[in-house]
């Protein structure tokens, strides 16, 4: 017998993971494409091409597609300030549903989306570090009690800054996101924009998921204010737990892409435990330890992940056929508590203080 194929749409190009997202349905052998939407048509003519789409299943009104095309899941790649308001325009399709990271761009508006799902649909917030074959070590290594207790995590993101990838990591050149920066979302305050939003979300959700979903006391952040631009490109976010301190840190405009050639410092995590250490850098296929029984740093290997957990539409169509609960990063109660951390560094860094979380 064939297998179900599931039937998957997505909507709204504001951030260009769309591609990557809607090549990983394309190539999984359960899927059919079944439409894509943008209010600008001509953002969608890449995906049109590269996942050789009919231009009949491309649609400029999301309510079009969603009618005639009938969408068992929705991929949402809206800018961060728009992931309520999407949503909820699609949860009344009665539609299992995927949000590209962050979750949000409050935790107010986190809430909402929870609430706005049909009680039977899965909404999943995707963080693609999750899918990062050294990370996924990690957490295993912790979990198996390799390191102890966890004390504390550091966390560096970035990259050279959102404009200079698009989709599958293919480089722009310096003519063209100077061109596109002036009308770029990620630039917005009113939109989401600025890098702790972008990537502040990523440390603290991996963080908590690396804590064993421990909540922390207090959340202090600085961030840059560069002439210009209305929104941050660096900062600095200290967040202190009853069992130690952890520090997330943004960056847009590291000296090189980490995907490419890791910058200094180097992207990625580092935790601390009460019998070890774990450095786990991004895109890497090892992890670098100690422990009390070999404290010289040492290598693990970090071998390549295996189906169903290699993306994350690979495992949200897993979780849906077995009827599992979403875990780690992606599921809602680890993603939400990353959300208020990062509303709390929000608040922190406005008011130029450190605030208690609730």
């Amino acid at each position: 017998m064939n297998p179900r194929k599931w039937r998957v749409a997505g909507i709204n190009f504001d951030h260009f993971h769309m591609g990557d997202l809607l090549r990983m349905a394309r190539n999984h052998p359960e899927v059919e494409l079944v439409g894509i939407s943008d209010e600008n048509p001509q953002r969608m003519e890449e995906a049109i091409r590269k996942q050789r789409l009919p231009r009949d299943r491309a649609y400029t009104d999301y309510r079009a597609c969603m009618e005639k095309a009938k969408p068992d899941v929705v991929i949402l790649c809206p800018s961060a300030s728009q992931h309520g308001a999407w949503v909820k325009k699609i949860a009344p399709y009665n539609v299992h549903i995927m949000v590209e990271k962050p979750f949000a761009a409050s935790l107010k508006e986190a809430d909402s989306m929870i609430t706005a799902m049909p009680k039977d649909k899965t909404l999943m917030i995707n963080w693609p570090l999750q899918w990062v074959t050294s990370h996924c070590k990690t957490y295993q290594l912790i979990e198996a009690g390799h390191i102890g207790e966890v004390l504390n995590v550091w966390h560096f993101g970035g990259n050279r800054g959102p404009l200079f990838h698009g989709a599958d990591k293919v480089e722009k050149t310096p003519a063209q996101v100077a061109q596109e920066k002036p009308d770029s979302w990620f630039y917005k305050r009113a939109h989401g924009g600025g890098s702790l939003l972008d990537y502040l979300g990523y440390g603290t959700t991996l963080g908590t998921w690396f804590q064993g979903g421990r909540r922390p006391i207090e959340v202090t952040a600085v961030v840059d204010e560069p002439a210009g631009l209305e929104v941050d490109e660096h900062s600095l976010v200290v967040a202190r737990y009853a069992h130690g301190l952890s520090k997330f840190e943004t960056r847009w405009g590291t000296f090189t892409d980490p995907w490419t050639t890791q910058p200094q410092p180097k992207c990625g995590f580092t935790i601390t435990g009460t019998e070890g250490t774990i450095c786990s850098d991004d895109y890497e296929d090892f992890v670098t330890v100690q422990t009390r029984k070999k404290t010289k740093p040492h290598r693990l290997v970090a071998p390549a992940l295996k189906a169903p957990f290699q993306n994350p539409v690979q495992y949200l169509l897993h979780c849906l056929k077995t009827e599992q609960p979403l875990s780690g990063p992606v599921s809602l109660a680890t993603s939400r508590l990353g959300q208020e951390i990062v509303d709390a560094a929000i608040r922190s860094a406005r008011l130029k203080r450190t605030v208690q979380l609730p």
